[in-house]
Parts: C-alpha cells; sequence; structure tokens
C-alpha cells in the first residue's frame, strides 16, 4: 500500500507538472509555427530562441490588475474560470501514456488512474468544461460573453454526440472501455487508424469543435463577439481559460493517439516490459502527441472559421449519420469477422 500510494503521487506532480511546463512552450510552439507559415520570425527576443517567452506572459499575467464588473454575479464569476480549467486537467488522469516501469517493488502502471472505465470517465469529465464557459458568458453581465457562452455551449453538446459515437467503434473493435486495454490490442493487432479511417476523421473534427479551434472558434469569435466569453475576465482568470483551452488540445491528442495510433505503442519493439522499453514508449507516445498538437496548430493557421448556421448542420446533418453509419457497419463486420 506505502508504494502504491508513494508512486501514485509521484505520477501525479510528474504528469502535472508535465502538462503546465507542455501547455507553456505549446503556446510558444504555436506562435513559432505560426510565424513560420507566414514567413515572419515570430517571439525571439526574450531569452534564446524566445525560450522565456511564455515565463514572460505568465509573468504579465500575475501583475495585471484583476478586474470584476460591477453587475457581474461575483461567486459565479470568479468560480467559471476554475469549472473550465480543472476538467481539462482531471481528463488525463486516465491516459496511459508509457508501459509499465518494472521495479524491485513490482511494475508501476504508467497512468495516474488505470480505472475499468477510463473511456466514459473522459466523456464525463470532459463534458464538465462547457459549464465554465457558459457559467462565465452568463455571470459576466455582458451580451457579448453571453452570447460567446451559448454558442460555446451548443456547439459543444452537438459535437460531443457525433466524437462519442465515433468511438463506440473502437470499443467495439477492442472489446474493453479500459483504455490500456485498447492500446494493448493495437499493440498485438494493428494501429485502429487503418480500420477505422472513418471514426477517426469523425473524432479529430469533432476534437476541434470541443476545444474550440479554429475553424470552429465561434465561442471567441474576435471579429464578431470581442473576445466571446472571456470578454471581461483578465489576469490569472483570464489565463486559467487559456490553459484549459491547451491543456484540453493536449488530452484530446493524447485521446487520439491512445484510441487511434496504438498509445505508447513501438512498431517493430517486442519487449515493452525493460526499463529501455518504458523509456521508447514514452518518447513514442510524446512524439504522437506531439504530431497532432502540430496538426492543431496547422489547421488553425490554414482553414477560415465557418459560417455558424454550417457548423451547427454539419453536426447534426452529417457528422451524427456518418456515426451511427459507421457503427453499423463497423458492428457488421465483427459479426461476420472481416475485421
Amino acid at each position: 500500500m506505502t508504494f502504491f500510494l508513494v508512486s501514485s503521487v509521484i505520477k501525479i506532480i510528474v504528469v502535472f507538472t508535465v502538462i503546465m511546463v507542455g501547455v507553456a512552450l505549446l503556446t510558444l510552439a504555436e506562435r513559432r509555427i505560426c510565424a513560420w507559415m507566414q514567413d515572419r520570425l515570430g517571439p525571439n527576443r526574450v531569452g534564446p530562441q524566445g525560450l522565456l517567452q511564455p515565463a514572460a506572459d505568465g509573468l504579465k499575467n500575475l501583475l495585471k490588475e484583476e478586474t470584476l464588473p460591477a453587475q457581474a454575479d461575483k461567486v459565479l464569476f470568479l468560480l467559471a474560470p476554475a469549472m473550465s480549467f480543472v476538467p481539462a486537467l482531471l481528463t488525463f488522469a486516465v491516459i496511459p501514456f508509457a508501459t509499465p516501469l518494472p521495479t524491485p517493488w513490482g511494475d508501476v502502471e504508467m497512468v495516474v488512474a488505470n480505472l475499468p472505465v477510463g473511456f466514459l470517465y473522459i466523456l464525463a469529465f470532459g463534458s464538465l468544461g462547457v459549464y465554465g464557459i457558459v457559467l462565465a458568458g452568463w455571470a459576466s453581465n455582458n451580451k457579448y460573453s453571453l452570447l460567446g457562452g451559448l454558442r460555446a455551449s451548443a456547439q459543444m453538446i452537438s459535437y460531443e454526440i457525433a466524437m462519442g459515437m465515433s468511438t463506440v467503434a473502437v470499443l467495439l473493435l477492442a472489446g474493453n472501455v479500459t483504455l490500456s486495454e485498447v492500446v494493448a490490442r493495437q499493440a498485438q493487432s494493428i494501429w485502429f487508424v487503418f480500420p477505422l479511417s472513418l471514426a477517426y476523421f469523425i473524432f479529430i473534427v469533432a476534437a476541434f469543435a470541443e476545444t474550440n479551434r479554429l475553424p470552429f472558434d465561434f465561442a471567441e469569435a474576435e471579429a464578431e463577439l470581442v473576445a466571446g466569453y472571456h470578454t471581461e475576465y483578465s489576469s490569472m482568470k483570464f489565463a486559467m481559460f487559456f490553459m484549459s483551452e491547451y491543456i484540453a488540445m493536449t488530452t484530446m491528442s493524447a485521446l487520439v493517439v491512445t484510441l487511434f495510433f496504438g498509445g505508447w505503442d513501438v512498431p517493430w519493439y517486442d519487449e515493452p516490459a525493460t526499463v529501455l522499453g518504458f523509456l521508447l514508449s514514452a518518447v513514442a507516445f510524446l512524439l504522437k502527441v506531439g504530431f497532432v498538437l502540430f496538426v492543431f496548430v496547422w489547421v488553425r493557421w490554414t482553414i477560415p472559421r465557418l459560417k455558424y448556421d454550417i457548423l451547427m448542420k454539419i453536426g447534426w446533418k452529417v457528422f451524427l449519420p456518418l456515426a451511427v453509419m459507421n457503427i453499423v457497419l463497423v458492428a457488421w463486420f465483427i459479426a461476420e469477422r472481416w475485421i
């Protein structure tokens, strides 16, 4: 029990630290990739190659004035950033990021909480983030914030259905809702992105909508709604919304890798139960997540924002029927033993 508690605390600290540092560097990476695509330099003056720019941005947010609108609902106004930030962070707890690490006291599972219903946990906690956005829009007592919150709630609820149904095909093929078992099944056979390409496409597009990223960033829509649901926010409360978006991006990328790209699986390496296997699997997982994050950034600076009615039409009239059809086809193929 002591070994379990100590290893769990160490995993929590390590995962939390890696996510927070990774999110800070991700903001820098996005700005540098954007500059590269637009033939600019990007942040390059604070520290070597601009590496200290995230630290300067964090310090600026800490030192800025905390504002509180006079007519805002003070309790909900202060609570909303935490309700957006915490679920995004907790969702990562069930994602396996490497093979078990062999130690003299036993193998340590490289997942903070290896729940038998890990996938359902992600769907449950991932859907809580919308409450923070809706409360932020409503509690600000600002028409632009309210419109942004309403847009976000309609958008996230619409695409959550297609996202959840697209992953049913993965669960049918894996035969388990534990994410560690989903990864193990792919390691034994083939990455699910190949037989379930349609499910992957639906999931990745729904992930863009769930994280409010372009071309689906209607909750902010600077050209229409000033800054959407966080118009009235400043200092660290604004930074918490900003961080929650990037944490949600990281979690979605890790989930895409886990469900469709084999998770920590290293192709053609058959001895994972060693320290070398642990290191290789951890590096492979990080590289895969980094690639999906690059796709998030790439799409943001490539595809323009859609009209809002088109967004809702795609969610209900295109992706939902496609997800249902995909479940039927996959179930049929499994019944016929074709996959």
